[in-house]
């Protein structure tokens, strides 16, 4: 059964790993979630709501139970589920799963010209990937997953999984969000092959930074 608004009407940091296990579906393919980042809106300088609401972030700071799909670095689409209370800016955002129904369609979405067929392990393993795996663009930014006419939804994962979720800093934040040691807000099952490699963040240099002016007493 898909799960109502309420689901999704916590604090992120409980919502994140609950949605471990479930089964996001989507225009004939499901995906159990593996991995997960917590993003807590306006008090976590690593989320996208840092700022406050902006035209593109908007739909973060919406009902619970939307999706957020921002694009990233230009190239690829991210999944965000919206939680918690309308004006709080929190989103989890679906890092890694596994294809369980509609595997032959999530394997054209990923298909490239040229290229070898990704593995089943690797079709939804990072977020760009699982964007493309499950079909979820930038259409489907706002797309509300518990209405009645809802083309997204969620089913509540089958069994309790806590005992098996791990966490840690999340991947490719740079600055005070990246600390795993304050943010450690990214989860995942263990043991599951389909969660994405670590990956730390790095801090954007400007131009000035990378060709400081020359100084008389600079070692050469």
């Amino acid at each position: 059964m898909a799960l109502g608004r309420s689901a999704f009407a916590g604090p992120v940091l409980e919502m994140a790993p609950r949605l471990l296990g479930a089964v996001l579906h989507h225009d004939g393919v499901s995906l159990r979630i593996t991995e997960v980042e917590a993003y807590g809106g306006a008090e976590d300088p690593g989320s996208h709501a840092y700022r406050g609401p902006t035209p593109r972030t908007r739909p973060m700071f919406g009902p619970p139970g939307h999706l957020y799909v921002y694009l990233s670095y230009g190239i690829h689409r991210c999944v965000n589920v919206v939680t918690g209370a309308p004006g709080e800016g929190a989103a989890v955002l679906l890092r890694a799963g596994e294809v369980c129904q509609g595997l032959d369609r999530a394997e054209q979405r990923r298909l490239r010209p040229g290229a070898r067929p990704p593995s089943p392990v690797q079709l939804a393993r990072g977020p760009g990937n699982l964007a493309r795996a499950v079909g979820l663009g930038a259409t489907h930014d706002g797309a509300d997953l518990c209405g009645p006419h809802a083309q997204v939804w969620v089913e509540g994962p089958p069994e309790q999984v806590a005992g098996a979720v791990r966490t840690g800093p999340r991947v490719g934040v740079s600055g005070p969000g990246g600390s795993g040691e304050r943010y450690p807000w990214r989860f995942w099952l263990a043991g599951e092959p389909t969660v994405s490699a670590y990956r730390a963040g790095t801090r954007k240099v400007d131009r000035a930074e990378q060709h400081p002016p020359a100084r008389k007493d600079q070692d050469r």
